[in-house]
């Protein structure tokens, strides 16, 4: 992702792919029959990990539910301010048609999980605005904060007043 977030998706030779995975470009293409599956793969794998990992945190009951938000929402969309970790963003959003169907059941994926912490409180409609209005907040703050840091401090605020 790094390789393709770098010089963009038609930029990236599977020649730069494999110098930076250290194997050979037979080697690579032996694993990935074209540049367009290697980056499917690549995207699929990025985001089945965030959502493990969001998974993960969310389930962790035993810790207040803002915290486990604010972690989740790192996770998912946080590790991605900034500007190198944007490329892998732009990289991503600039080349939907290579992707397919991950690209809307990853983020609906995430916006279930979401919900169904929230949900513990409040009834379920009530959760999935709120989860809703917090990726809506998410993701206006990825695009107008410079830093991890800032985008969590702003998103606090944000989870705070959703769950206050």
């Amino acid at each position: 992702m790094v390789t393709f977030a770098r010089f963009g998706y038609r930029k990236t030779s599977m020649e730069e792919v494999a110098r930076a995975a250290r194997i050979s470009r037979p080697g690579l293409y032996f694993l990935f029959s074209s540049k367009e599956t290697l980056f499917r793969a690549a995207v699929t794998q990025a985001l089945e990990r965030d959502l493990a990992a969001v998974e993960h945190i969310l389930a962790e009951t035993g810790r207040p539910l803002e915290e486990r938000l604010l972690e989740a929402f790192d996770q998912w969309a946080g590790r991605y301010v900034g500007p190198l970790a944007q490329d892998v963003t732009t990289v991503i959003e600039a080349n939907p048609d290579l992707l397919g169907e991950i690209l809307e059941t990853a983020p609906r994926r995430f916006e279930d999980l979401i919900t169904q912490a929230i949900a513990v409180a409040p009834g379920r409609e009530a959760a999935r605005s709120v989860a809703q209005t917090m990726i809506s907040a998410s993701v206006g703050l990825k695009h107008q904060t410079a830093s991890r840091e800032v985008y969590l401090d702003r998103l606090r605020v944000a989870v705070w007043l959703l769950l206050g």
